[in-house]
């Protein structure tokens, strides 16, 4: 497939930044948006991402997200990508609505904007309920057990206690003592991502608690590696840490990625994420063939 100025956004929330393209214009076919994700992603030689979002229509909401990763994996949901993808559409006059109703591979998630001057400023997201029973999220474990909850896992030559929790998409949530290091992050996250207890392999948060209000995380994300922010992990890491008490429900708890600060809040039944979001540049590219 040829495409010729094929325009596009790059957006980013917290760093984790993602390319824009506007599916209603350019009718991708879906055997082609892994191929085109795998060369747009590209660092270096490509406009380089941690992901691609293509804006589509949908007959049960407003407006349909999907998002591929670098290495042509498409996600289930996105948190960080949902925020871009609200950015992208309000602005360039898709949907001039406040709140919309956004159609995933996980379900309908409800965004409020808020906006100053035409400009998207930052997304407040219903992210929905966390999925925490094993078969759903899905992780395998040696023994029968609904939920995952602070178990065991070797990796390496180290054991961890990890809380499994989907939110659309596979997390494991191990919390530390110390911020973890890039070195130990990418071996260790590299490893657990493609462990035998993931069917589906997973993401990965290490995560530090500085008090019921407040943590410090490190995510390494399934099919990207390491990145400066991740907003379902985020969210993971804030349901977990609710349910093995280190925070409380209702309360908002300010987590700091590598890229910025996200607000989630978690009621025991639906999570909420607040964050900002950037609009980095708009660009076309001449010619490209997939």
């Amino acid at each position: 497939m040829i495409l010729e100025n094929l325009d596009f956004e790059k957006q980013h929330g917290l760093g984790n930044d993602y390319v824009v393209i506007n599916n209603l214009k350019w009718k991708i076919p879906d055997d082609k948006k892994a191929d085109l994700a795998k060369l747009l992603c590209q660092p270096h030689f490509s406009v380089g991402a941690d992901g691609l979002l293509f804006v589509c229509d949908s007959e049960k909401a407003d407006i349909r997200m999907r998002m591929f990763n670098p290495d042509g994996s498409e996600a289930e949901m996105c948190g960080n990508g949902i925020r871009c993808f609200s950015k992208y559409i309000y602005e360039n006059d898709i949907l001039k609505n406040e709140a919309i109703k956004i159609e995933t591979p996980k379900g309908i998630i409800i965004n409020k904007l808020k906006v100053e001057g035409n400009k998207v400023i930052s997304v407040k997201v219903d992210m929905g309920s966390p999925i925490l029973d094993c078969e759903s999220i899905p992780v395998e474990l040696d023994d029968i057990v609904d939920r995952c909850v602070n178990e065991q896992i070797v990796i390496l030559d180290k054991i961890f206690n990890f809380t499994a929790v989907s939110m659309g998409n596979p997390h494991a949530v191990i919390f530390t003592q110390n911020v973890i290091s890039d070195n130990d992050l990418n071996k260790y996250g590299a490893a657990i991502e493609s462990n035998e207890h993931f069917p589906n392999k997973t993401n990965v948060e290490f995560v530090k608690v500085l008090s019921k209000r407040e943590a410090r995380l490190r995510v390494f994300e399934r099919g990207a590696g390491i990145t400066l922010s991740c907003g379902t992990g985020t969210c993971a890491a804030v349901v977990a840490g609710t349910m093995l008490g280190l925070f409380d429900k209702n309360v908002p708890v300010t987590v700091h990625n590598d890229g910025g600060d996200l607000i989630i809040t978690y009621n025991g039944k639906n999570v909420f994420m607040e964050g900002p979001i950037v609009k980095v540049f708009k660009g076309f590219i001449e010619k490209i063939e997939f």
